[in-house]
């Protein structure tokens, strides 16, 4: 997640979608992928994707998203998923996580939260909704006094360069996109190609604001 700068959020109740998108991502660079739990018997739709995924991304570290209970960040453990990540911070999640090893990544919507999530050993924090919450003067505010934070946004990211740009400069640890990566009609087409186009071109944008920052210190 540090060090691709993003990861891409997806769900699709149709396994042979799913496999193709995540191919699709996996080729235009992304090494970290968040399959979201939204759908019924998402589970299953994970289970066969993490099988894919170790034969055909060997490289790709595959999560999944949308956890709000242990039981479920339990089951999709026991799945192998690499991370678990939440749009809500839940200390039972965090130490199912950590009986694992595994990390959990809670969504935070103020300073306090943020810091109760660190105290149970949440490395990476979510802050979710990004956009609503301040954006990135929020992330850059909350960096001054806890430098030692990592943070990942999600809400109001978009693939381009001034949006990239503004959250890398703000200091986040890395973006979760969704929606704006993969738009319906790419998906109802089939245009697995434009999905990889899109994911190397939103990764060379972070690593264009990455290497502006650096340059400047």
């Amino acid at each position: 997640m540090a060090q691709t700068g993003m990861v891409p959020v997806f769900y699709h109740k149709d396994i042979e979608v799913a496999k193709n998108v995540l191919k699709a991502c996996y080729e235009g660079g992304v090494r970290a992928f968040e399959f979201t739990n939204r759908g019924d018997f998402a589970f299953e739709i994970f289970s066969e994707l993490m099988k894919f995924s170790l034969k055909e991304c060997p490289e790709m570290i595959l999560g999944v998203g949308s956890i709000v209970d242990a039981g479920t960040a339990s089951l999709y453990l026991s799945m192998g998923a690499n991370f678990i990540v939440g749009p809500l911070f839940n200390a039972e999640v965090a130490k199912v996580c950590n009986r694992r090893c595994v990390p959990y990544s809670p969504g935070c919507g103020t300073v306090t939260e943020i810091g109760i999530a660190q105290e149970a050993g949440c490395e990476l924090c979510k802050v979710f909704p990004a956009g609503c919450v301040g954006g990135p003067s929020f992330i850059k505010n909350i960096l001054a006094p806890m430098p030692w934070s990592m943070l990942m946004v999600t809400g109001a990211v978009e693939p381009t360069r001034d949006n990239l740009t503004a959250w890398v400069k703000a200091g986040v640890t890395c973006v979760g996109m969704g929606s704006k990566l993969f738009p319906s009609e790419v998906i109802s087409s089939g245009d697995w190609k434009a999905i990889s186009d899109k994911c190397l071109e939103a990764l060379n944008y972070i690593c264009e604001a990455r290497k502006q920052i650096l340059n400047k210190s």
